[in-house]
């Protein structure tokens, strides 16, 4: 599927069998279609992407660009890279699925091209080209690919500051020109940054300091300690920090310290897992083409160039260490793991390209039965999901959209609806009813917790927005129709106020319809 621009050919029989490979320029534009061409297909899951995709939507309704909200109050869980693509991408194209899975798309794309690129340079042409061709075939990476959320963002520009702070090393112990390459690793770890936070630095030095320190050569980790690195990193990444912090003083604290540090010391955490969980649901996940690590080892290979051996631990060590590094916290999305796709798809690109170059026919069908069932999971799970996918709330946001008149207030009952707002394109936050003064909503990491966090950012906000269920239906007192959204298993709270009528029910919410009514309005708490 992938070809290389750089990189030596092998000569012989391999030689010929390259002629398959379609042109670089042809073989990327398969790729993006073949990543893309279900991207629309289904709805907005919940609650994750229709989270994030809803932060975006808030920042392309608002243009505020610079603070991301949710539900109108700040949201400083994650840094602004996602929202930023994702409302660019539906400012262009509209406020779709398609559209909404932008940054997942573009980042695949991009750390494909960068571990393509490497690969091609340090090790080989056809290399690459294989290694390109199991990426865009792993399930996971196909899945994430089109899954609007912030892992594959991140992971993308943790394996682009690998690939080229690695190029750099390679290049400066062979005494050739390193500095592009470096500049470029900074400039990435500083996207990874504004991505995730921390991990976008963090883990990649992490990689690097450790295959550096098990080739034997320490002294290249502070060569690429460049202090015009450094600067790229910070023009990058420091901006928006600074621009925060300048606009609410405690951004910083809860950020840095709080989110990255002090929340992995406490409790109520969503996907605990036990340790071994991610060296169980990565190769799974992989298939069919983890087993294919199996074949490999670290040596080197007969007339192999140095280069390529180095790479090939680069890539077991950033394989073992992201593996060891998230299985330490007690929480373990599977998301988490999405960087060390990029060195399975290599290993197991090198165990493919060896059984693909033997004389044998049965390892060569081998390698094309696994590329057959590897397209075939990727195509079943996209035609699955779409099928019996159900739990958006796509129809009953249409419904609001077509029935309510502009101006006339919308609550939700008990729970934040995330997806609601961007199809019922709303242009103001909705007040959520609730028990806010509740000291258990700290205790679990839930919607509840995310608004309730963003309490001392938007105090006055807050009031209007986070109320009690007297409050909430007060608003119907006036003369203006209310608009209701409650779970149905909680939807006696709506349907015993007087009038009240629903209207549609879809994924266990149901929408009603409260007439105004002359009633006296609850005051704030």
């Amino acid at each position: 599927m992938l070809a290389a621009d750089a990189g030596t050919v092998t000569a012989g029989p391999a030689a010929g069998r390259e002629r398959g490979w379609p042109r670089p320029a042809l073989a990327w534009a398969i790729a993006f279609a073949w990543l893309a061409f279900s991207i629309g297909l289904r709805p907005l899951t919940l609650p994750e992407e229709g989270r994030y995709v809803g932060v975006a939507w808030e920042m392309l309704r608002s243009g505020d660009w610079l603070v991301p909200t949710q539900d109108g109050l700040p949201f400083f869980h994650k840094p602004p890279l996602f929202y930023w693509i994702t409302a660019a991408s539906m400012q262009l194209f509209g406020a779709n699925a398609a559209a909404a899975r932008a940054a997942p798309l573009l980042g695949a794309m991009l750390g494909a091209l960068g571990l393509v690129w490497f690969v091609a340079r340090r090790v080989g042409a056809e290399h690459a080209r294989w290694t390109g061709l199991v990426l865009m075939t792993l399930p996971f990476f196909f899945g994430a690919a089109q899954f609007a959320n912030l892992d594959m963002l991140v992971a993308a520009f943790i394996a682009l500051a690998v690939v080229f702070a690695a190029d750099a090393a390679l290049a400066t112990h062979a005494g050739e020109p390193h500095r592009r390459s470096l500049l470029a690793a900074w400039a990435a770890a500083g996207f990874g940054v504004l991505a995730k936070g921390l991990i976008g630095v963090v883990l990649p030095g992490l990689v690097l300091v450790l295959w550096l320190l098990a080739m034997r050569r320490p002294g290249t980790i502070l060569k690429l300690l460049s202090p015009l690195g450094l600067v790229v990193f910070l023009l990058v990444a420091a901006p928006w920090f600074i621009g925060v912090q300048m606009r609410h003083p405690g951004f910083a604290h809860y950020f840095f310290v709080y989110q990255h540090f002090e929340r992995f010391a406490a409790t109520g955490f969503n996907n605990v897992q036990p340790w071994w969980f991610f060296f169980a649901a990565v190769p799974a996940l992989a298939l069919p083409w983890s087993p294919w690590l199996l074949r490999r080892s670290l040596g080197k290979r007969s007339g192999e160039a140095g280069s390529a051996t180095a790479v090939r631990q680069l890539m077991w060590i950033w394989l073992g260490g992201v593996l060891v590094f998230f299985s330490l916290p007690q929480s373990k999305p599977v998301g988490y793991a999405m960087p060390v796709l990029f060195p399975i798809a290599f290993l197991a690109a090198d165990a493919v390209l060896a059984a693909w170059r033997g004389d044998r026919r049965w390892p060569r069908r081998a390698v094309q039965a696994s590329l057959g069932v590897a397209v075939a999971i990727c195509l079943a799970a996209v035609i699955g999901s779409t099928a019996t996918y159900d739990r958006d709330n796509t129809a009953l946001a249409k419904t609001l959209l077509k029935l309510r008149d502009p101006g006339e207030p919308v609550v939700f009952a008990g729970e934040y609806f995330f997806d609601i707002p961007l199809h019922a394109r709303l242009q103001d936050p909705v007040p959520v009813t609730g028990r806010w003064t509740d000291p258990k909503i700290a205790e679990r990491d839930n919607w509840r917790r995310e608004l309730a966090e963003a309490v001392p950012f938007a105090p006055e906000l807050a009031v209007r927005l986070l109320v009690t269920p007297e409050q909430g239906f007060a608003l119907r007192c006036g003369t203006k129709t209310l608009w209701a959204v409650v779970r149905v298993d909680a939807e006696g709270q709506v349907s015993a106020l007087p009038g009240a009528t629903r209207m549609t029910t879809s994924n266990r919410a149901s929408l009603w319809r409260v007439p105004a009514a002359a009633c006296p309005a609850a005051s704030a708490p």
